[in-house]
């Protein structure tokens, strides 16, 4: 399966991260936990990160699946 990782870095210190896995946002510094609330709970925002699998992820990943088995 595909797994899509969004990652948001201040200062090389990872704040949050939305995972297509677990399909919300996980902050991992104090204000990475209050923005991973807020955007859990803005359905704009957490529908748009959900979405990305599917418009970016799948169509890109059969590309490349397809140019690696030609090679092969």
């Amino acid at each position: 399966g595909i797994e899509y990782i969004d990652s948001y870095v201040f200062n090389m210190v990872e704040d949050i991260r939305f995972n297509s896995t677990v399909g919300r946002f996980v902050g991992y510094t104090e204000h990475g936990v209050k923005n991973a609330e807020a955007w859990n709970s803005d359905a704009g925002i957490l529908g748009q990160e959900q979405g990305e699998l599917e418009r970016v992820c799948k169509p890109n990943a059969d590309l490349h699946y397809s140019a690696i088995l030609d090679k092969t």
